[in-house]
């Protein structure tokens, strides 16, 4: 898999729903079409809830991993 350019991350770790995602939403208005946005969170929901918000935003889920305690998401702003 090609290296993705990372254009913001966001620290959620320790933070439940709805919080990671409301973090995600304005992080993501700041940002310019096709940027990528990497969400480091610790709620396990965060999983659904990102694929959920993806679909509702057309914002897109370009990755989502688990690493230890921690799930990654990445997504593509639209």
């Amino acid at each position: 898999m090609a290296t993705m350019h990372i254009a913001k991350e966001l620290d959620t770790r320790g933070l439940n729903c709805p919080l990671p995602i409301l973090k995600a939403k304005k992080s993501l208005a700041d940002m310019v079409s096709g940027e990528l946005l990497r969400v480091v969170a610790t709620d396990a929901g965060s999983l659904r809830d990102f694929q959920a918000f993806a679909k509702q935003t057309g914002n897109e889920l370009v990755d989502q991993k688990t690493v230890g305690a921690e799930f990654i998401h990445v997504l593509r702003r639209r």
